[in-house]
């Protein structure tokens, strides 16, 4: 299982005007968590709060694939963390699924293919609850998509935002729980995504009645590039929160200047943090 390399991160106060980008990191309460599963295991997170006010919403993410280097550094996910506390007073739960590794630290456990990780969610889901974050969205992406089809059921998830679902695990019967259950499925997709491009997305979730499948002109799988990234925290804001989108691309307060700086031996595939990572 590739892993992320040893990164030594740098962190430079500023303050704006600045046009936000790939390193630029808004004020946040961050806090580093830990998640129980159900079998035992300890998981390593963040979450992430708006500064001065109570977060109006929740995002508890959910990463792309470990074996293919995904965790919870990926980038759109910590894009969200870092942007989308102040521009859209979210609460946002980042944390690394069994086995994988960041710069927060280990998960216990192994990778287990879609089924140990139901306990993860699960997880991730009671820590939402217990600590009484508000309006519990999940945002998947690409194996987190099929995690959050599989496994995101529990009454408090108000909707599912999935980013370039592959749908890989997920069988027709899983999608007629969620077309009988009735709760907001958005799927986002990019035009030349790697695994299921926007017709085909629209074919397989025609079988979930209220399902909305976007898809997003000139993307791939990976969402690289600012103005990908952009899109879809766009969308995803005016999912969870609307009318609160779209997001300034402007910052005119302080924030953080995040730079990564490879200390250790980099594993093959296996980007930075500010890099377009899966």
């Amino acid at each position: 299982m590739s892993q992320p390399p040893e990164l030594d991160v740098v962190v430079a106060p500023a303050h704006g005007p600045v046009e936000i980008g790939p390193t630029t990191r808004l004020p946040a309460r961050r806090e580093d968590v830990e998640l129980h599963t159900p079998d035992g295991l300890r998981l390593v997170g963040e979450l992430a709060l708006p500064e001065e006010r109570e977060p109006r919403a929740t995002l508890v993410t959910l990463h792309p694939l470990p074996t293919h280097g995904g965790y919870m550094d990926s980038h759109v996910l910590l894009k969200a963390s870092w942007r989308l506390p102040a521009l859209a007073d979210l609460a946002v739960l980042r944390f690394n699924l069994r086995g994988v590794t960041s710069r927060r630290g280990t998960s216990e456990g192994a990778f287990d293919a879609a089924r140990g990780e139901a306990n993860d969610v699960a997880a991730a889901l009671a820590f939402a609850e217990d600590h009484g974050l508000p309006h519990v969205n999940v945002l998947g992406w690409s194996f987190g998509t099929d995690l959050a089809l599989l496994h995101a059921r529990a009454p408090l998830v108000e909707r599912l935002v999935l980013l370039s679902p592959p749908l890989r695990f997920t069988t027709d019967a899983d999608l007629a729980f969620w077309a009988e259950d009735g709760r907001d499925v958005l799927a986002l997709v990019p035009e030349h995504d790697d695994y299921l491009r926007p017709d085909q997305a629209r074919e397989r979730f025609a079988a979930v009645p209220q399902a909305r499948v976007v898809g997003v002109d000139g993307a791939k799988h990976l969402w690289v590039g600012e103005q990908h990234v952009r899109t879809v925290l766009d969308h995803v804001v005016e999912a969870v929160r609307p009318g609160a989108g779209p997001l300034p691309t402007s910052w005119e307060g302080p924030y953080d200047r995040m730079t990564t700086r490879v200390v250790g031996p980099r594993t093959a595939g296996t980007p930075s943090a500010t890099e377009e990572s899966p």
